[in-house]
């Protein structure tokens, strides 16, 4: 025969708001980290091309491809 013993568990008691001055710093950041690669799945190819060559496009393609933009 098993004896089962209850054991009480802590209650999570919330912190509170999060300052949206202590996240917006963070949210442009990334949301600038986000245009700068949308930019080189979606744009860093032809005449908008900040790098010579087709490294970029090539290290980006499959990328290009599964974000839907066309490239060939």
């Amino acid at each position: 025969m098993s004896v089962t013993t209850a054991t009480a568990r802590p209650i999570a008691i919330p912190v509170g708001p999060i300052p949206v001055g202590e996240v917006l710093p963070w949210a442009v950041f990334a949301g600038l980290l986000l245009l700068l690669a949308v930019y080189f799945v979606g744009a860093e190819q032809g005449a908008t091309s900040l790098f010579s060559g087709s490294a970029v496009h090539e290290f980006v393609h499959d990328g290009r491809h599964l974000l839907g933009f066309p490239c060939h």
